[in-house]
């Protein structure tokens, strides 16, 4: 015989069926892990303007080797490859108000990179930074050739994490101890004024060990995602020590997670997103590659900045944002002076003649 269901053990089958599909479901985002995005848009515009930048000096470098007219000006952009310089600058600055008129826009670029870590996260390296981008494109590369990123160890990984804060360390010790006129004279001296060439030597008349350390890197990237950026690169550790008192954070609801890892497993810099209700590591370079991927809807991750409604920022937002700032930084460092280099044609004409004699050797 086949039991009877009471009338009323049916209706609260039916209802409870009925709640369960009225409960609101995690809605599945578009974005795919790894997928290009505008952020990478954005970073692929700063990398090839940085490549146009440096054709530019090259050719600038060329005339002005030469004995015809100089048809090109001195891009003022490739400062920005000058940071142990822009931070003499800046303390040149504080102590004399004297803004420094050889390389000012390195002093621009660095205020830049500064003023958006402390206000985003460490989006500079995220969003704007060449370096950055050429790193988390051999990640992604290797990623892809590999099939996977590998991890180094958690016992080695923090050690060779503190190498990039030890390298700014010295630096700033450097910079720090050294005194205004000891300051004034370097950043005067033959040297610096020819500093942006001995950048651009740097990579046209390459030695061998550099060769082969650049080699190294770029291997090493390929295996571990921002080997550079993760263990080496003191401008990045400068831009995540300004991003620890950042008001923007990655939030995390608890409660709408669904714990399926994704953010955590495209986070660049390994974060463990998943199990943190806020990232506060100067780790974070605000991509926002963990909100994008997340299936959890706008409640379970979004980057929030204290005082901003929430759900305000997305990627095309911030991304308009950091573009608007440093447009209107270098436009109006330009209109008052503080952007092009004092340096005139002569004067470098001359130097370059003469740049291989002792003074214009490292101090």
């Amino acid at each position: 015989m086949t039991a009877k269901v009471a009338p009323l053990e049916l209706a609260e089958e039916a209802e409870e069926r009925k709640n369960e599909n009225d409960f609101p479901k995690p809605t599945l985002k578009k974005a795919k892990p790894y997928s290009w995005g505008l952020r990478n848009y954005v970073q692929l515009t700063i990398f090839l303007i940085t490549i146009g930048i440096g054709v530019h000096f090259f050719i600038y470098f060329l005339q002005a080797s030469g004995d015809g007219a100089i048809t090109v000006s001195r891009p003022a952009g490739v400062e920005g490859f000058l940071p142990i310089g822009a931070l003499m600058g800046w303390k040149l600055f504080v102590l004399t108000g004297i803004w420094d008129p050889v390389h000012p826009a390195a002093m621009v670029i660095l205020g830049f990179a500064g003023l958006i870590s402390l206000t985003f996260r460490k989006s500079f390296c995220g969003w704007f930074c060449p370096v950055g981008t050429l790193s988390e494109w051999l990640w992604k590369l290797g990623r892809k050739v590999f099939g996977k990123n590998y991890r180094i160890p958690v016992w080695l990984d923090f050690p060779l994490r503190s190498l990039k804060y030890l390298l700014l360390g010295f630096f700033i010790w450097t910079i720090f101890s050294m005194s205004r006129l000891a300051l004034l004279a370097f950043l005067r001296s033959p040297y610096y004024k020819m500093s942006d060439v001995k950048m651009l030597f740097f990579f046209t008349r390459m030695s061998m060990t550099t060769c082969v350390v650049l080699a190294i890197l770029v291997l090493a990237s390929l295996v571990f995602r921002n080997f550079w950026c993760r263990y080496l690169c003191p401008y990045g550790a400068l831009t995540g020590l300004l991003a620890l008192v950042s008001p923007t954070r990655i939030q995390r609801n608890s409660d709408t997670c669904i714990e399926c890892k994704l953010c955590s497993e495209v986070c660049p810099y390994h974060l463990p997103v998943d199990r943190k209700d806020r990232i506060i590591s100067p780790e974070c370079n605000g991509c926002m590659d963990c909100t994008l991927v997340c299936p959890g809807g706008n409640n379970t991750l979004e980057l929030q900045t204290l005082g901003v409604r929430k759900k305000f920022w997305s990627p095309a937002k911030l991304g308009v944002v950091i573009i608007v700032l440093y447009v209107g930084l270098v436009y109006t460092a330009t209109i008052t002076g503080h952007w092009k280099s004092s340096v005139s044609e002569q004067e470098f004409r001359m130097k370059l003649q003469e740049i291989h004699m002792p003074q214009y050797t490292h101090p």
